[in-house]
């Protein structure tokens, strides 16, 4: 019988996939409800079961469970075919990256030993580190970053009843996955921000 994690981390892998095909230049290029048939048809297909497993399963035997965190930003993907989720502006989506890159830039790195202290041991029930979230969070709703207290209230909610296997907060906030996904969409965004001021520069001129 399945479990909490179980449903999560399948809904998770499965979500991954199917949000995977919206980056695809054909899929890009249909009309919204064919993009949503799209996406649908990949979403049942992964749970079609093979050799007594769903096709997901084998792939989360390979990635593990997703965060919270990617949960959030996959079903906000997968949701815009339908119109269900409004995507956020330019200024919404890259301060919840932007603290997603700076916390796994500080996380990680120290995690491994680079440091002589460990922040992934805080994700134990350390209050100051609770009440470090609890005010970003609010913080982040007055300013109306709604994607960035959504994310932080979803994960400790998941935390604090233990759904996932893990008792560590952090493992419901962050995974390498959206990690990466973030570090590399601020990269690609200074970039471009980068080539484009010599351009308007000599417009100017």
């Amino acid at each position: 019988m399945l479990n909490l994690t179980d449903i999560t981390g399948l809904a998770s892998v499965t979500s991954a996939i199917a949000a995977s095909m919206l980056l695809l230049p054909r899929v890009t290029r249909l009309v919204k409800h064919y993009q949503a048939i799209v996406t649908g048809t990949v979403f049942v297909v992964m749970l079609i079961p093979f050799g007594g497993f769903p096709l997901a399963a084998y792939v989360r035997g390979a990635t593990g469970d997703l965060s919270i965190t990617s949960m959030v930003l996959l079903w906000c993907a997968l949701s815009r075919p339908w119109s269900l989720c409004v995507a956020a502006d330019f200024n919404q989506r890259y301060v919840l990256l932007a603290l997603i890159a700076l916390a796994a830039l500080i996380l990680y790195p120290m995690a491994l030993g680079f440091g002589i202290f460990d922040p992934y041991r805080l994700g134990y029930g350390n209050w100051q580190m609770v009440s470090v979230l609890l005010l970003v969070a609010l913080t982040a709703w007055f300013w109306k970053y709604h994607q960035v207290a959504l994310c932080i209230a979803l994960a400790t909610l998941a935390w604090s009843i233990g759904w996932y296997e893990s008792g560590n907060l952090w493992d419901y906030l962050l995974d390498p996955f959206v990690a990466i996904y973030a570090l590399a969409a601020i990269l690609i965004q200074a970039g471009k921000f980068l080539m484009k001021r010599p351009r308007d520069t000599n417009q100017q001129r």
